[in-house]
């Protein structure tokens, strides 16, 4: 049972579900630059991760968090002894894939920014970690997880600097880079187990 991740997804299902039908509780969860500066609303930094832009959005965040959230906070839990650390991990995982973006849109009070896919990231690449190649699905073509985690990374890079599609790279790339510091500073040993993994390919379905 992993019963911490059920209940974020339960949540984000509800609040985001809320958000759809009542336009004023989006507004005042999602992060929006001055809110935060003129009326220190400093919990947007965590509640735009609540909410997302439609339900093709919100069911990729949440099939994906379903299948590799619970196996993360097993991990965490075998190694701290705590249902506290996943969610501290995922919501901190919230906090800091958006600040690049946040510091960078302080004055812009045209930018808005909604979803968990920077703490989803966070979760994906930290299930990377612990199994580089286990077999993944990405729009239903199977994929090494460590392959995936590569074209991932490039293309999030290659399009954060490109812009024009509205979609926040650069929280993917943060949110990817927290999880395998997370993880990393949480048992160090996890990087050895990660080369002998990636030295010795065996490719498994997930699970």
């Amino acid at each position: 049972m992993t019963p911490v991740n059920l209940l974020l997804i339960a949540i984000t299902v509800l609040v985001s579900w809320m958000a759809f039908n009542n336009r004023k509780l989006g507004d005042r969860l999602i992060l929006w630059p001055p809110a935060l500066d003129r009326h220190r609303q400093y919990d947007r930094l965590i509640t735009y991760g609540f909410i997302h832009a439609d339900l093709a959005h919100l069911a990729f965040n949440m099939i994906t968090l379903f299948f590799f959230g619970g196996q993360i906070e097993k991990v965490m839990l075998q190694l701290t002894g705590s249902y506290l650390t996943y969610p501290a991990f995922y919501l901190g995982a919230l906090v800091v894939s958006i600040l690049p973006s946040y510091l960078k849109n302080q004055k812009n009070p045209n930018y808005l920014s909604l979803g968990a896919s920077g703490a989803v990231s966070a979760v994906l690449f930290a299930f990377i970690l612990l199994s580089p190649w286990s077999v993944i699905f990405v729009f239903f073509i199977p994929a090494p997880a460590i392959i995936y985690a590569v074209f991932y990374v490039g293309y999030s890079i290659w399009m954060d600097r490109k812009g024009g599609d509205r979609i926040n790279h650069s929280a993917h790339l943060a949110g990817a880079a927290f999880g395998v510091i997370f993880m990393l500073a949480m048992q160090p040993s996890i990087f050895a187990h990660f080369l002998r993994e990636l030295g010795n390919p065996s490719f498994r379905p997930l699970g």
